[in-house]
Formats: structure tokens, C-alpha cells, sequence
């Protein structure tokens, strides 16, 4: 984080502190101030040199709110949200149920005229604004009270991910659980960062129509719009991100990429109340005629629900827990059909404490979704283990992208089948000892070589007649 967006990024949070006085959480913070950075960059557009026509219908823009003060700017902002909150399209997405949660017309006008208008937004650098937004969408979920961590995955293991699949200009890129939309913007970066030279046509395409994003919530979507928006994705006429269960049905889009965390938790469920008034819970059970095995496991059922999305050949990086790795039953049989049908070359064991969810014990699974063939795709799967005698915390010992330094360079995009081989001999980097082994399924806990070190192995995938 540059200077620039340090100051910015502290500016925004002081406001917030001066507000939490009042009550507001630092969610509905986050929210008010996407409402307000919506409006005032919206009007910005409609100036030159752009000149744009603005979608804010007339009456309720910034010039109206930026005009008034006390009680008269209190009452046209909540009349603002409502009225907006009709509209379809990305105002709809935006302002959604939106709720004023000011308590005191003074302090709204502070963050009206003070902040949001002390800045020209649309100038600022997506690197400056979005990473400004982006330190406040952490902070908020740090606050484990309001929750918001369940849709925050840790930077720097998105960094990594996104490294080892190596997004391409043109391809078109998925999340189906996007939350703050984190695997779609640093996509967008690594993009633009590892290819100086792109088209204007290839701009176009990643500003317009290169990423996806699928997110159940509303709140949630509405702060993963605003997020992609400051990172350069989309514009206030268009975001990409679809309010609504990705689960529900097969959307009929393809991908060359998905990367994804999807919600760990219990199976999900439904409680019916019956006339009597007695209450029973029925598992929700999803579906589909793309599916391999019907389950109300949500992480097994959106690893079936990412394979229907890539495109023959497309790549995948998906966060999962164990449980993925070991359930028996409908488990084995996805499991079992994602190793026939796709390329899973790769398993990244976790550390525990990444997660806001205490406890969690989580991998990433990579792979490539591939043509019908008789024989099974997968051949070998490669483990690398971050989690034995590793132990990382929010806030203490966070995990940093130069933890995955050694992961990323053995992944080796360029050319997997010269990766650590079995049998190769140790080598050391980092001060962490690699080293590669054959086994048979099923996989068990990874044995531990010394402490703190790091354990890859070989495995081969055609005698598998177990759960992994």
C-alpha cells in the first residue's frame, strides 16, 4: 500500500471512528460510503472532459445532496436511497434496500462535503482508490462481530492462486461466490500488470465483459460492485456481478477461469413451520442434470457446479476444506468424475488460522477441465503442504504473499511436468525443506518431515478406489 492510499485509506477510517460514536458498524459505514462514492463519481462522469449521461435520475444526483445541509439533507438522502432503489439495472444493484444509517445530519454532511467531495475520484488511480476501499472492506472483517469475514479470503493467498493460473488478456474469468469480489480485481491486475501492451480492444474487453461474478447476498453484492467499479472493472452503467444463488441452475456461460472461495459451512437447510406450529428441517438438496451426485454438501455441489462452468481446457483454483478430500458417499463419486474428467494436478494443503472461521482446515484444488476421453485425465496429483507445523492468525501472523513464494515458483505454470520430480533430491528455499514422495489413495494426513518444513508429494491418481 502506497502512501496515497495510506493517507486515503486513514481518512476514510477516521470518519469512521467519529461515526461509530453514533452506533454505525463499520459494515454500515461501508455501505454508506458506497452509496455516496457511487453518486459523486457518477456526477463526475456527466462533467468534462467525459460528459457522459448520467443513469442517477434527475433530482436525485450529487449536485442536490452536496447542496443541501441538516435536516433538509438528511430527509433527501433517504428519499434518494428509496427512489434509487426502485430502479433496475446497477442502480438497483446498488441501492437495494438501502437504509440511511446516519443518526446525526451534521456528521452526514461532514462525509458528504469533507470527504467524498474533497476528492476527484474519477482521477484517482484504481491502484489509490481501490486499494483504499479495499483496506476498509479488511478492517471490516476484522470486526468479528459483524460477520463480514466469512466473504473476505486472504490476500495473499488470492495473489498466489491467481499467480499459479496465470489469467490471460481475452480469457474470461469467474468467481460463483464472489463476496468483495477480491479473485476478480486481482485477476484484472495481474492481467494488466504482466501484459503493458494491451489492445485497445483488449482493454475494452477487460473493462466490459472479462469477468463474472456471482454472489447470494445483497449487501455483499452491492460492496463487490462498488469494489470492482474503483478497481477498474465495469462502469456505473454496468457491473458485472449477479445477484442470486449460483447453485440454483446452470447459468449456460463458460469460462477459461474460475477462481473461487465458496462459503464453507453446514449443509444448508430449510426450516418449515407446519400448522400445528411444530418446526422441522428439511436439507436442501440441490438438482441438476449437469451434476454428478446429488448432495446438500454446498462446497461438493459448487465443486460440480465450477466443472459446468469452464470451458473445455479452462482452469480452475478452488478453495475447499477436508471434508471435500474425505466424504464418502456422493464425495467419492464427484470426486471420483473430476478425476475422469478434468486434469487435478495440483493440492495446496492450508495452514490453519487464514480464515475469519475459526478452526478451519482448507485446501486449494487446480484443475483443468478437459475433452470426453475412456481414459481418466488426472494421472498425477501433486500435494504441496503448507499446513504441518505451520501456524499462521489474523492479526499476529498473518500470512503474506512471501509465504507462497516457494509454492508459486515450484508450481511452475509455465511447464508442470517439470516440477520437483519423485524422487528428486531436497532443495531448500526459504529454509523450508521440499521433498517429493510416491504414495497410493487414499490420502491421509501428509506425514511431516522436520520441523517447519514443507512436504510435496507425488501421487498417481489412476488407482484410485477411495475417497482422497
Amino acid at each position: 500500500m502506497n502512501n496515497n492510499t495510506h493517507s486515503l485509506v486513514q481518512k476514510l477510517w477516521n470518519y469512521c471512528n467519529v461515526l461509530r460514536d453514533d452506533g454505525m458498524s463499520y459494515g454500515d459505514y461501508v455501505e454508506q460510503l458506497t452509496y455516496l462514492l457511487f453518486l459523486k463519481m457518477a456526477h463526475e462522469r456527466s462533467q468534462p472532459p467525459h460528459n457522459q449521461a448520467s443513469i442517477v435520475p434527475k433530482g436525485y444526483g450529487w449536485p442536490e445532496l452536496l447542496a443541501r445541509d441538516g435536516d433538509a439533507l438528511f430527509d433527501h438522502y433517504r428519499h434518494t436511497l428509496e427512489r434509487l432503489g426502485l430502479e433496475r439495472g446497477t442502480l438497483g444493484l446498488i441501492f437495494a434496500k438501502a437504509q440511511n444509517k446516519f443518526q446525526d445530519p451534521a456528521k452526514l454532511r461532514r462525509v458528504v462535503a469533507d470527504l467524498i467531495d474533497a476528492e476527484t475520484w474519477t482521477i484517482l488511480g484504481a491502484d489509490v482508490k481501490g486499494d483504499a476501499y479495499e483496506g476498509l472492506l479488511e478492517r471490516n472483517a476484522q470486526d468479528t462481530k459483524s460477520g463480514a469475514g466469512q466473504y473476505f479470503t486472504p490476500r495473499a493467498l488470492i495473489q498466489a492462486m491467481v499467480d499459479c493460473i496465470g489469467p490471460r488478456p481475452g480469457e474470461t474469468i469467474c468467481d460463483p461466490a464472489c463476496g468483495t469480489g477480491g479473485f476478480l480485481f486481482t485477476a484484472h491486475h495481474h492481467i494488466t500488470a504482466h501484459h503493458k501492451n494491451l489492445t485497445r480492444d483488449q482493454l475494452k474487453h477487460l473493462k466490459e465483459k472479462a469477468f463474472t461474478g456471482y454472489e447470494l447476498v445483497q449487501a455483499t453484492a452491492r460492496v463487490c460492485a462498488m469494489n470492482l467499479m474503483l478497481h477498474g472493472i465495469g462502469s456505473e452503467k454496468s457491473v458485472p456481478v449477479v445477484v442470486g444463488d449460483a447453485l440454483g441452475a446452470d447459468p449456460g456461460a463458460r469460462f477459461d477461469v474460475v477462481l473461487a472461495n465458496p462459503p464453507f459451512g453446514k449443509k444448508s437447510s430449510t426450516v418449515i413451520v407446519g400448522e400445528d406450529g411444530r418446526t422441522s428441517t428439511e436439507k436442501d438438496i440441490i438438482e441438476r442434470d449437469d451434476f454428478w451426485a446429488t448432495t446438500s454438501n454446498k462446497q461438493l455441489n459448487f465443486v460440480q457446479h465450477i466443472k459446468t462452468l469452464l470451458r473445455t481446457n479452462g482452469r480452475a483454483a478452488v478453495v475447499l476444506p477436508d471434508n471435500v478430500l474425505f466424504e464418502g458417499g456422493a464425495g467419492e463419486t464427484i470426486r471420483r468424475r473430476l478425476m475422469q474428467e478434468c486434469d487435478l494436478h495440483t493440492l495446496l494443503r492450508l495452514p490453519t488460522g487464514l480464515f475469519y472461521a475459526q478452526g478451519v482446515k482448507a485446501n486449494v484444488l487446480f484443475f483443468d477441465k478437459k475433452p470426453a476421453s475412456e481414459t481418466p485425465w488426472t494421472r498425477k496429483l501433486w500435494i504441496y503442504d503448507l499446513r504441518t507445523n505451520q501456524h499462521f492468525t489474523l492479526k499476529t501472523n498473518p500470512l503474506r504473499r512471501e509465504h507462497l513464494d516457494e509454492f508459486v515458483a515450484l508450481y511452475n505454470m509455465a511447464n508442470r511436468n517439470q516440477r520437483l520430480a519423485p524422487g528428486a533430491p531436497n532443495s531448500r528455499r526459504g529454509g523450508g525443506v521440499t521433498t517429493a514422495m510416491k504414495t497410493s489413495w487414499p490420502v491421509t494426513r501428509p506425514a511431516s518431515t522436520s520441523s517447519g518444513s514443507r512436504t510435496i508429494r507425488w501421487q498417481t491418481a489412476t488407482t484410485c478406489r477411495h475417497p482422497m
